[in-house]
């Protein structure tokens, strides 16, 4: 038994609709006149607010109404799209987050402020069409017209039914709305022996009187407006006419006359809805095919196959040290099926980046407007899966890098015509996986890195000594050192040199690494090398000293045997020549301060660091190992050398290396040593 909370419900989808409405308002602003992402923002709006209403949040209701409203009337013509206006409600869609956050808050003076704006935006809208000068208020309050009789004609696409759509439905919300007298058009019905009982040929016209509005009558079809026809008028002439003076209404289906004349059309008509019934199984098969989860609940089921994977390698290990078949057996088909199950977790805890790349189209949208700049967001590689936390960990990192992008690296437009570039600036963002890890980068088409001014501000604030030789990465690598800025000034965006620092700082706890470069006048380009996975890896098991240690097996490039010869001939020098080209290598056991003798047959891992390739001296190579990450207790948060630790199959636990910052902390010992003479 499960209790579902209907208000946690709620939110998580009026979350995924102001996500749409989000979207669709952006896609607008490159194309106002899209009618088709007008009427989808209209669509969203229309549900939140009546959702909204639905679970008790009726300040969000309220508030929606009038965007709901504004956009109501940008779909009938009344006025036209503005960015103006799309800037309003984008505006407005950040409110109604706040109100589905905290809908016991005090947001009046906020929500006045922002319907201001909007209603200010509907009236210039409405002056630019040349309507009647009328405030923004009447404006909205014009489509609350109501009460009256209507004329409705409608007929539906003929495989609407096959879609879901039971016009008998529509007909009863027509009904719940007044009295109503309901005449089938059946001069489009076809012969018998060529009629296909899953189409609608019928079309209806509804004489209706009502206390509600135009509005409240399109509601009824809001979810089929777009595929039908659809024709509304108002009967100004008998809006005071009982209905009861006009003909007779029949009580039933309400078919008039020509129904007599042809009877079997309702029958029919009937009759087609129960293919819509028979084909309601399928449709729920189709809305099985998709099923939400918290993400808690997957966060657990993994750590249940981690636990699993642990107690798998343990029994592996058991039936090793055995000569007993049948338990070997056993022990070969569960490490089968634990396999499957992890390789299975995975791939549910993968998601596409677009999910974080959308986030960063509204971010341009506004930085543009702020800052006066034209970008152009343009987003590759969106199909691209990665681990959900990998996915929520990068999102603060990546604003950081576009906001530098945007507010360090493109140029005025003015500035860029100067310089013969087209005025619009460009930020890509991308993603491709390569091997285990996947590659997110930010690219500019902007001025690039002032690299003169990095090394000044190295220089002056004692990161580097004057003059020191330093190659460009290292230079460029300047910009993520805390308090760094080379910003003259402090802007809403930057300059105070905190970001940079903090998305190094992630990107390395997700176990990743940052790549610069930079070209002068033609932009710079980031990329994040982040792991694909941040819960299970596959790893090179070795031993150092007494202790064993996990290398990640994406970082592996080949192993090699260092003899006792080679040792003796490499003191001092720490490198060996492999395939004409000079490796730089680490004794493990003095980097770890082992204490014990070397093994007679020592062996070099051999790993690539982004551009760098280094040995790791190791006493043994144990083998390949399912590696479950845990993570370090506080108190060893700040020991960079390694990423986390996990559990092996005789309950012992190994350290996972965390080679960056190993090969750091490597150097730095190496340096130090040769200093020391």
């Amino acid at each position: 038994m499960t209790d579902v909370d209907p208000i946690a419900v709620f939110l998580t989808e009026a979350t995924e609709l102001l996500e749409q409405v989000e979207a669709g308002l952006l896609d607008l602003t490159s194309r106002l006149d899209d009618k088709d992402q007008i009427d989808a923002v209209f669509r969203g709006l229309h549900t939140l607010k009546g959702s909204g209403a639905m679970f008790g949040f009726d300040a969000l209701a309220a508030f929606t109404h009038h965007c709901e409203t504004a956009f109501d009337r940008v779909r009938k013509g009344d006025v036209p799209a503005t960015q103006e206006l799309v800037a309003a409600v984008l505006a407005a869609q950040d409110h109604m987050r706040a109100l589905l956050e905290t809908p016991n808050g005090d947001h009046e003076e906020k929500s006045a402020e922002l319907l201001a704006v909007l209603q200010a935006a509907v009236a210039v809208s409405g002056g630019a069409v040349g309507t009647a000068p009328v405030t923004a208020g009447a404006r909205i309050a014009q489509d609350d017209e109501t009460g009256g009789a209507w004329r409705i004609r409608f007929s539906l696409p003929r495989d609407s039914m096959a879609n879901g759509t039971n016009p008998l439905g529509l007909l009863d919300e027509l009904r719940d709305l007044g009295e109503c007298r309901i005449v089938a058009d059946t001069s489009k019905v076809p012969p018998l022996d060529s009629l296909v009982p899953t189409e609608i040929h019928l079309a209806w016209d509804v004489h209706l009187v009502t206390d509600g509005g135009r509005e409240a009558i399109e509601d009824v079809f809001i979810f089929v407006m777009d595929d039908m026809e659809l024709s509304i008028e108002r009967l100004k002439d008998e809006a005071s006419e009982p209905v009861a003076a006009k003909a007779p209404v029949p009580a039933a289906p309400a078919i008039a006359q020509p129904v007599a004349q042809a009877p079997q059309a309702p029958a029919k008509a009937a009759e087609t809805a129960t293919p819509a019934t028979d084909n309601k199984p399928q449709q729920q098969a189709k809305a099985a095919e998709n099923v939400r989860v918290p993400a808690e609940r997957l966060d657990e089921l993994m750590d249940r196959v981690g636990e699993l994977v642990i107690a798998q390698s343990r029994l592996s290990q058991l039936a090793d040290a055995t000569m007993e078949i049948q338990l070997r057996a056993v022990s070969e088909d569960i490490e089968r099926l634990s396999g499957e199950l992890r390789d299975t977790m995975m791939v549910l805890r993968m998601m596409p980046v677009a999910s974080l790349f959308g986030r960063f189209r509204r971010l341009v949208h506004d930085l543009s407007r702020e800052t006066g700049k034209k970008i152009d967001l343009v987003t590759e590689g969106e199909t691209t899966e990665v681990d959900k936390t990998v996915i929520d960990r990068l999102a603060d990192p990546l604003v950081h890098l576009v906001r530098n992008s945007i507010d360090h690296g493109l140029e005025l437009p003015e500035d860029r015509r100067n310089t013969g570039k087209a005025e619009t600036g460009r930020i890509i963002l991308s993603a491709q996986q390569s091997g285990g890890e996947v590659i997110i980068t930010i690219k500019d088409d902007g001025r690039g890195i002032d690299r003169a001014r990095v090394r000044a501000k190295a220089e002056s604030s004692g990161l580097i000594q004057p003059g020191a030789t330093l190659t460009d990465p290292e230079l460029l690598q300047m910009i993520f050192q805390p308090g760094f800025s080379t910003a003259a000034t402090i802007t809403n965006l930057s300059g105070r040199g905190v970001g940079m620092d903090v998305v190094k700082k992630t990107v390395e706890a997700l176990r990743g690494t940052i790549d610069i470069t930079s070209t002068p006048g033609e932009g710079s380009e980031i990329s994040l090398r982040i792991p694909l996975t941040l819960a299970i890896i596959d790893g090179l098991l070795v031993r150092v000293g007494n202790a064993p240690y996990v290398i990640p097996l994406s970082a592996v490039e080949e192993c090699l045997e260092l003899s006792v010869e080679d040792d003796m001939r490499s003191r001092g020098r720490s490198f060996i020549s492999l395939r004409e080209s000079l490796v730089p290598f680490i004794r493990l056991r003095e980097l770890f301060h082992t204490g014990t003798k070397p093994d007679p047959f020592q062996k070099i891992v051999v790993i690539s660091t982004g551009t760098e390739r280094v040995g790791l001296v190791v006493d043994q190579i144990i083998g390949d190992h399912q590696t479950v990450i845990k993570s370090l207790s506080k108190l060893h948060h700040d020991v960079a050398t390694f990423s986390g630790a996990t559990i092996l199959g005789d309950g012992s636990v190994a350290l996972i290396l965390d080679v960056t910052h190993l090969v750091a902390s490597g150097q730095h010992q190496e340096a130090q040593l040769r200093a020391a003479g």
